[in-house]
């Protein structure tokens, strides 16, 4: 079984309607870590030991959040910054995480077709991630196609929260098909590509 660790980074949980139906599900899986970012450092004080040890403790990190202006949160961006340092995560003996597992579930608050070269966004969901991917990429993690909700101001949360929690469970158990998981151009959406057991 493989070890996840959850980092939820929404500093509007209150008013969230898809980002909260997703974190309440994934509490609901059993063997995942998760962790509420802002929760945890209201005041942007990161142990950033203690995180580095909690992200060694775990074979995979899954980061949700909502599309703030093409990228992050804030204090996930900050997280990332001071947690993925050099001599941790890269650089000369910097492999304290390689071959370890990204993905990330993102929700935004336009719809799909707005993505892409005839869409208002111009450019694909995934290019928009690409630093993400990156990342990953510089810290010797494997990166997994996104888990996407798009148009997340409207309609029922339910389904995709309940696909979050597949999501979770698949990871957990190493039932995800990781040829699929890993296309370059993939997002996931409510359905995913698990195996059967």
């Amino acid at each position: 079984m493989a070890r996840i660790l959850h980092i939820f980074a929404h500093p509007g949980l209150a008013s969230s309607q898809i980002n909260a139906a997703m974190w309440h599900a994934a509490g609901r899986v059993e063997g995942i870590t998760s962790v509420d970012l802002y929760a945890e450092n209201p005041r942007y004080e990161i142990d950033v030991a203690a995180q580095q040890n909690r992200l060694e403790a775990h074979d995979v990190l899954l980061l949700q959040f909502p599309m703030f202006w093409y990228s992050a949160p804030a204090l996930l961006k900050e997280w990332i910054d001071l947690v993925l340092s050099r001599g941790f995560a890269y650089g000369a003996g910097g492999d304290r995480l390689a071959g370890r597992t990204m993905q990330l579930a993102v929700s935004t608050s336009a719809p799909a077709e707005a993505f892409g070269p005839d869409g208002y966004q111009n450019f694909p969901l995934r290019t928009f991630l690409t630093p993400f991917e990156q990342t990953a990429r510089l810290c010797g993690m494997r990166f997994l196609a996104p888990y996407v909700r798009h148009d997340a101001l409207h309609g029922d949360g339910s389904a995709h929260a309940q696909g979050f929690a597949r999501l979770l469970a698949g990871l957990r158990d190493g039932r995800l098909d990781m040829d699929r998981a890993q296309a370059a151009d993939a997002l996931f959406h409510d359905t995913l590509p698990l195996r059967e057991g």
